[in-house]
């Protein structure tokens, strides 16, 4: 057996033993468009996953991570999925703020950030897109400025993930005054627990509100909190992109390949597998999937694999509704969507946040294909 597989099965034995047990009911819990269900039973069960090593599995070990390759976390991102354990509550800090600290943090940033975040005792948001800066983050407008051994924030993010049960954010902000386009930005860590920070929940179509939006005034986090040095901001931000782009992307894979099997069992329970046409639409699904996790595995550019990622995922959300047919399209009370309904309203989504579909194709174009860049206004 080889050590991927010795992994594999050591995995698919653990979340057997502890799914079949007393995290029973939470099977199948959570996801885009579902992050309120059973929150804190979900928080427990990653603190459970973190007391026995299997969070943070590509850190490196130094860290408290387990330094697994590619392969070894492909495994286990598969093996969750298989066992349709819980949607993960702490993606933001593992694999986003997580690799960034570790590759560009200072030793002192490593030692406070680092455990806690591993240990899933605090939870994070990220603070990136606001009000007409969303995918075009140059034109941030969310200002900080030193006083004294302090940052003092002031400005507006908006689509801020789970910002309403997390105790930090990393924000983008402008700290060099008069500084314009990727000039003169910070990466600052903020607390989100003091005065001065305000989080107002956004309903979105599927009626929850896993986005918010976030108001500084006047909130402040301490000198000593900036990723880089001060005005790297950009560079830093950049960094957390592409690991949100990249092999971060295991991560959706899991509920990805749920919702694929869900929805072929669907089809064939309702007759929906007899017709050619669909049985084609879901053989496609099927093949872009392995295709996605094809790329997972060799690192494939991240402005290419979100893109994938994010029309693979809307697509399915609109072979759903075919697969569905005419049901697909009454509720039986208002707000009451069912899982297929909710798929298609959120997975809308997928293809703005986390960078725009045409702003990940200029990405590619200019800076993989070597093209000229687009015309400025």
């Amino acid at each position: 057996m080889s050590s991927v597989e010795g992994f594999r099965t050591a995995v698919r034995d653990w979340l057997r033993d502890r799914l079949d047990g007393e995290f029973a009911a939470l099977r199948g819990c959570g996801g885009p468009g579902r992050e309120h269900e059973a929150f804190d039973e979900r928080l427990t069960w990653e603190r459970h996953m973190a007391a026995h090593g299997w969070t943070c599995l590509g850190w490196p070990e130094e860290y408290g991570g387990r330094g697994a390759s590619i392969e070894e976390q492909v495994a286990f991102h598969e093996e969750y999925a298989l066992a349709d354990a819980p949607a993960r509550v702490n993606h933001i800090g593992e694999q986003l703020l997580g690799p960034t600290l570790i590759a560009h943090g200072t030793a002192e940033q490593k030692a406070r950030f680092l455990p806690p975040i591993r240990s899933v005792t605090e939870l994070w948001c990220q603070g990136y897109s606001e009000p007409g800066a969303g995918s075009d983050l140059a034109g941030v407008r969310t200002r900080a400025a030193l006083d004294g051994d302090t940052w003092v924030l002031n400005g507006r993010k908006t689509w801020t993930s789970l910002a309403h049960v997390s105790q930090w954010c990393f924000v983008l902000a402008r700290t060099g005054p008069g500084s314009r386009g990727h000039a003169g930005l910070s990466y600052l860590l903020v607390p989100m627990d003091q005065p001065g920070v305000e989080v107002r929940p956004i309903t979105q179509l599927t009626g929850t509100s896993e986005f918010n939006e976030v108001l500084f005034d006047g909130a402040r986090t301490h000198s000593s909190h900036v990723v880089g040095a001060p005005g790297d901001g950009w560079r830093m931000a950049m960094a957390t992109l592409g690991f949100e782009r990249g092999v971060s992307t295991l991560g959706h894979q899991v509920g990805f390949r749920r919702e694929l099997e869900a929805l072929i069992t669907l089809a064939r329970r309702n007759g929906a597998l007899g017709d050619p046409l669909i049985r084609d639409r879901l053989v496609r699904a099927w093949s872009g999937l392995e295709a996605l996790r094809a790329g997972a595995l060799r690192g494939t550019d991240p402005s290419a694999a979100k893109l994938s990622w994010s029309h693979w995922h809307r697509d399915l959300g609109e072979l759903a509704m075919v697969v569905c047919g005419a049901a697909a399209t009454v509720t039986g009370a208002p707000r009451a969507l069912d899982r297929w309904q909710r798929l298609f309203l959120f997975s809308r989504a997928d293809t703005v946040y986390a960078g725009s579909s045409e702003i990940q194709r200029n990405i590619i174009a200019e800076r993989v294909l070597g093209l000229p860049k687009e015309p400025r206004p």
